[in-house]
């Protein structure tokens, strides 16, 4: 599923145009990103939980060359699914 046709299943279950539900969609990612470059974790019970982590540089080897790459350190968001989400798999 890309994002239109997601878009477009959103808009059919929450009985809105596709235009609304496409804005909605734009502000949520916006706002994740927002509170993520702030530092901020976002804890949506249910759901499960957004947060930045930071990874710390490390050295890798390239398993062509057989050399050694060093990895600088960067930040990545990471999401977590809550335990009710994963137990409506399991079920």
């Amino acid at each position: 599923m890309n994002k239109g046709e997601f878009v477009k299943a959103v808009a059919e279950r929450a009985n809105c145009t596709q235009k609304d539900a496409g804005v909605v969609f734009d502000a949520m990612i916006d706002t994740i990103v927002a509170v993520l470059k702030k530092g901020e974790k976002i804890q949506i019970p249910g759901f499960g939980s957004y947060e930045l982590v930071t990874k710390k540089a490390t050295t890798k080897v390239n398993p062509l060359t057989k050399k050694t790459v060093k990895v600088a350190a960067c930040k990545m968001p990471k999401f977590k699914f809550g335990k009710s989400f994963k137990a409506v798999f399991n079920a």
